[in-house]
């Protein structure tokens, strides 16, 4: 271990704490859940204090689970290990945790920092068996070191540490601000977009822009859709060389890849189409977020019967830069003209009947070139965003491995 300043130790956590794992209490006697006590699980545990949980036992439960005193910490040892948290109050806690409950000459919350320093997390993946799922028991728990100084400096490490945290945390909400930002303002440009006002002054609610007017998506495109070839015919799939596409793929703005292929008999056999670059695909089934995700063809494929295929074979093909920034600008209510029970879907009529506004071509192309220079520079800002969010987080890391090499306060 790292040599330490003059008056710290290193010791094993078996050493100086009283650790514990957790239990849960059978979940077939539905008499042990009820308000009594927080019952925590690794979700709760996020490197911050625990106030309460979702989950909580009855009294009759509480004796059959392990209660830890407030100001204890709890740290995960199965599956993702390493999370951490201190409690505020006492709580139970299930098997996934092991917790320490620290001596009158060991500051809870100088534990609980030392717990996310990269060297205590280090020891506890060294420590971790070699299975499919991480785990460190408690006997390989206790044997993990921590820099230990007198009590008096632990106060004063706990504190340096909460005074420059709360300085980063301040500056990550304001960066978390500005990105929700730039998300609310993107919506706007498109918004403004598809109402004319980026290039028209003085367009009053409600109303179209003088040249423009509304179009049907299959007044301006063709419209089609695919199949799934029965996957229990070798001979649809197997040496395939034609890529199939799922709605699984129109998370990202373009497909340039199938990670599915079917043959040429398959084509031939059932009502699949091949469909070329620069088709515009609209989800119209799928759980989450998919349904309405619209992205573009980068290479010739046929989909499944998931997928809108919006092409312009026999159309002006100039318009699709605009359709795809309608699209992408409609996906919460293209979401909600859906019908069905437990799983709402889009169907082809509906895709077919939807109607956008349509200015003249020379306008749709200096609308398209200001949402794309608009929201270029919102890439920028997110990506410097994104690299402060990330610097932050070294910097809390940098922080942590000072503190407990002794080098963070005198």
């Amino acid at each position: 271990m790292n040599e330490l300043p003059e008056g710290w130790v290193w010791r094993k956590l078996g050493e100086v704490c009283k650790a514990i794992t957790g239990t849960t209490p059978p979940k077939d006697n539905l008499d042990n859940y009820g308000t009594y006590i927080p019952f925590v699980k690794p979700p709760q545990l996020f490197d911050k204090p625990i106030n309460d949980a979702p989950e909580k036992l009855s009294k009759k439960g509480a004796t059959l689970a392990r209660i830890l005193p407030a100001h204890s910490v709890l740290v995960t040892c199965i599956g993702n290990l390493g999370r951490t948290a201190i409690n505020n109050i006492p709580v139970a806690f299930n098997q996934q945790i092991n917790a320490l409950v620290p001596p009158p000459n060991l500051d809870g919350k100088f534990l609980f920092y030392q717990a996310q320093s990269p060297v205590f997390k280090n020891q506890l993946e060294n420590l971790s068996s070699a299975t499919t799922v991480a785990i460190v028991n408690k006997g390989k728990f206790e044997t993990i070191q921590i820099a230990l100084p007198p009590l008096p400096v632990q106060h004063a490490i706990v504190t340096k540490i909460e005074e420059i945290f709360s300085e980063l945390d301040h500056g990550v909400e304001q960066l978390k601000t500005a990105r929700q930002q730039l998300k609310v303002y993107r919506q706007a440009v498109l918004k403004w977009a598809f109402e004319g006002r980026l290039t028209n002054e003085g367009v009053k609610d409600g109303e179209l822009p003088e040249g423009w007017k509304w179009v049907k998506i299959e007044e301006i495109a063709s419209v089609g859709t695919g199949a799934t070839p029965l996957k229990n015919k070798k001979e649809y799939y197997e040496n395939g060389k034609i890529a199939w596409v799922t709605s699984g793929a129109l998370n990202d703005d373009f497909v340039n890849k199938a990670t599915e292929f079917v043959t040429e008999k398959a084509l031939k056999e059932t009502n699949l189409s091949v469909y070329p670059k620069g088709t515009l695909l609209l989800a119209m089934y799928g759980e989450g977020k998919t349904r309405g995700k619209c992205s573009e063809l980068q290479i010739e494929a046929c989909t499944n019967q998931a997928i809108a295929a919006i092409y312009f074979e026999k159309h002006e093909a100039r318009v699709k830069p605009f359709l795809k920034y309608f699209l992408h600008k409609n996906y919460g209510d293209i979401r909600k003209m859906s019908s069905g029970g437990v799983q709402p879907n889009l169907n082809l009529g509906i895709v077919k009947k939807t109607v956008f506004p349509f200015p003249p071509i020379e306008e749709q192309h200096l609308i398209v070139s200001e949402i794309e220079r608009r929201l270029s520079v919102c890439d920028k800002l997110e990506e410097t965003i994104a690299g402060s969010l990330k610097a932050a987080e070294v910097l809390r890391a940098g922080v942590l491995k000072r503190a407990f090499e002794g080098r963070l306060v005198g």
